[in-house]
């Protein structure tokens, strides 16, 4: 016998919830998606407890669902701690098998050190307070636990050498943080490629890119700008930014090769950094 196994969080609880009220009025995955103008994976999403529907879609369900606004009132227990364009990546990146990640000028989120972090922040946030700061700086650290895990997902990083050679923090900074790269390069817990400045014009020069696989649904894909961010569902998008990953990988570094790379970079980060100390 098969016991169903009963919603956990609260996310989960609004899932099943959304689940139950759909069947109750005879509509499928795809029936429902068609008149709240989605995709019926959003809605495998947001009934599977990753993702949540936004304000105006919550009110859709309750108009389609006949909910009398239950599923938007339901949101207000679910407040995020993360801007609003990010907490759908943040709540499918834990369910997902696995990631690949591409960082542009920065080192991506996941593989952040603590300073790395605060200087990231620092740099767009002016007249920035203490209390703020550190509150953002303990989110980031809380989300890089899910690659210290010995299990999935499995992680690729994909860099640009500009996120190599940008100072970003000072060469100490610089220093920790590559060398944080590098370690759990070499440890096996990230396979790591590096694109160097060599290879001229790649697939992924305009933009960071996010890949998320999962083992029982849809893979997403999600990119980021200032104050901004889109996450893709639909699979002709998701294929073509999958696609570019591919390219851009193929123009990369062998994983040795990259590793040597940042392993020197940041050698050249930390006897900067002595320098500057002795002066």
């Amino acid at each position: 016998m098969v016991v169903e196994q009963k919603p956990q969080t609260l996310r989960e609880r609004y899932g099943a919830e959304l689940r139950l009220r759909r069947s109750a009025a005879g509509l499928t995955q795809e029936e429902l998606g068609a008149q709240l103008l989605c995709s019926a994976t959003l809605v495998s999403h947001w009934e599977a407890g990753r993702r949540l529907p936004n304000p105006d879609d919550a009110q859709r369900i309750d108009l389609v669902l006949k909910t009398d606004g239950f599923f938007f009132r339901w949101l207000e227990d679910l407040d995020t701690r993360f801007a609003q364009y990010f907490q759908a990546v943040i709540e499918l990146e834990r369910e997902a098998t696995e990631i690949r990640q591409y960082g542009a000028s920065l080192v991506p989120g996941l593989l952040q050190t603590e300073a790395y972090t605060r200087a990231v922040y620092q740099a767009y946030r002016p007249n920035h307070g203490a209390d703020p700061l550190d509150e953002y700086v303990v989110k980031r650290m809380e989300r890089g636990q899910l690659l210290t895990k010995s299990s999935t997902p499995v992680a690729w990083t994909l860099l640009d050498e500009a996120a190599l050679r940008r100072t970003t923090g000072g060469p100490g900074v610089m220093a920790e943080q590559l060398q944080k790269v590098a370690d759990m390069a070499e440890a096996g817990r990230l396979r790591l490629h590096v694109l160097p400045f060599t290879s001229g014009a790649h697939a992924l020069l305009g933009s960071m890119l996010y890949l998320l696989d999962f083992a029982d649904a849809s893979p997403v894909a999600y990119v980021e700008g200032l104050l901004t961010g889109h996450l893709m569902d639909q699979p002709a998008e998701v294929e073509a930014c999958q696609r570019a990953y591919t390219l851009a990988l193929s123009d990369a570094a062998s994983c040795r090769e990259s590793l040597a790379l940042v392993r020197r970079i940041a050698k050249e980060y930390e006897h900067a950094h002595h320098v500057s100390q002795d002066r």
